[in-house]
This record gives structure tokens, C-alpha cells and sequence, in this order.
């Protein structure tokens, strides 16, 4: 059996800004769905304890004054998150997320700044990763056009309704890789082992290639330099934000 025709847990954040190593998490959510099982999605709004730019709210809907009045503490949040996610990669379920060193990054930098364990030093090495975007990009790598989450779902066939709501987005990844593992043979006939290793390898090339993109390119020749290979997550440096 694929791993895709198992269950998957998918998670996604929207967050106060773009920048993983000082932004917080406002929304979130951890989704299960596939196997013949029901769809089991958790959701969270948080009170990220900074204000919420109006760039941000234009994404994801939620307001300074929402988050204050309904949101419950970034700590309990951040705490509750990883749990779930623990649990997954424990039953041995790979964790689907679109553009994972951005989720998976904030997530790590919000447990170290809020005194919670990270999922990292949880799990270790047990942690598998599905990034839509990643495999979308090894196996068709010269189809034009971006590849955002909308732009896949539009690509393949899938409604995305209430994009850049956590819990939309984080199912829609999952249905996305459902679709690139129905299609390419090479993705689901490969072990989730395997898979969450050469998906590091890909990523690596990808960001490689993109910062020789921006190097080349003029007046952006200076953002090559801050392009980062590391996938799922950016490793915490001690004394690092």
C-alpha cells in the first residue's frame, strides 16, 4: 500500500507576517483525513501577543482586536500544536504542509520563545514530511506559472474554498499530494522514508537554483544571499532568534 492511501495530517499556520524567525502564529491547524477515516481537523486562534499588520489581516481575516477578544494565549497554543503533531509522527503519519521550512521554522521559534518543548527535540528523527510545493517542483519542473497552494489546486482540478484559512489550506495540501501520488508513479511508489530524504535533496537544488536565479537577476542580486537550503525546518542556532 502507498503511503499516500494511508492516513495524512495535514497543518498549516497564518500568521502575523511573512519573517519565521519573529513572527507569530495566529491561526492554525492540524487536520487528519484519508484511510476510509472520517476528517478530523483541530483549529486554534491565538492571541499572538504583538499587533496584527493590516497586510496580514488582508490575508488570513483576523484582526488585532479579534485575536485580543477571542484568541486564547500563544503559549497554550504553541503547547497544544505541538502535541498533536507529536502524536501523529509517534502513530507514524507523515505530516503534509505546504512550503514546510516556513511553517515548521515559526512553529520552532514560537516553542523556544514561549518555554515549550519544540517538536523537534520531541521527535527526533521520526519526523516525515509531505511538502506539496516541493514534490510539485521535482516532477514537473519546467511547467510555467507560480505554485502557490491556490495556483496547485487550480492546476489539478481541486476547489480551494476559504483559502489562507488554516484549516483549508492545511486539507487542501493534503488533497494536493493525494493528486501528485495518484499521477506520478515514482512519488507513491516511493517509501515515506525514503521520500522525506530525497525531498531534502530536492529542496536543497531548488533553493540552489532559485538564488543562482536572483544572483543573475538584476537589482536582486542581493537577495541570493539570504535564500536558505534547509529543509523541512531551519536548525535553531544557539543564540539565534
Amino acid at each position: 500500500m502507498s503511503w499516500h492511501t494511508g492516513r495524512l495530517v495535514g497543518f498549516d499556520l497564518e500568521t502575523t507576517g511573512v519573517d519565521v524567525f519573529t513572527d507569530r502564529i495566529v491561526t492554525a491547524c492540524v487536520v487528519g483525513c484519508g484511510d476510509g477515516q472520517p476528517v478530523t481537523p483541530r483549529t486554534w486562534l491565538a492571541d499572538p501577543g504583538i499587533d496584527i499588520p493590516a497586510e496580514a489581516t488582508a490575508v488570513h481575516g483576523i484582526s488585532t482586536e479579534k485575536a485580543r477578544a477571542e484568541g486564547r494565549p500563544a503559549a497554550e497554543v504553541v503547547e497544544e500544536i505541538v502535541h498533536d503533531l507529536a502524536e501523529a509522527v509517534t502513530e507514524g503519519l507523515p505530516i503534509v504542509v505546504m512550503n514546510a521550512p516556513y511553517d515548521f521554522t515559526l512553529l520552532d521559534r514560537e516553542a523556544r520563545r514561549h518555554g515549550v518543548t519544540p517538536l523537534t527535540d520531541l521527535v527526533g528523527d521520526e519526523l516525515r514530511v509531505i511538502d506539496p510545493r516541493v514534490m510539485d517542483k521535482a516532477v514537473d519542473p519546467y511547467r510555467k506559472g507560480r505554485r502557490t497552494l491556490t495556483d496547485l489546486c487550480s492546476y489539478y482540478g481541486l476547489r480551494l474554498d476559504a483559502a489562507h484559512t488554516a484549516e483549508a489550506d492545511a486539507l487542501a495540501a493534503c488533497r494536493v499530494v493525494w493528486v501528485l501520488a495518484e499521477k506520478w508513479p515514482q512519488l507513491r511508489g516511493t517509501a515515506l522514508d525514503d521520500l522525506h530524504a530525497v525531498q531534502q535533496q530536492w529542496a536543497a537544488q531548488q533553493a540552489t537554483s532559485y538564488a543562482a536565479y536572483l544572483a543573475r537577476t538584476p537589482g536582486r542580486e542581493h537577495e541570493a544571499a539570504s535564500v536558505r537550503t534547509d529543509w523541512p525546518f531551519v536548525p535553531h542556532q544557539r543564540g539565534s532568534a
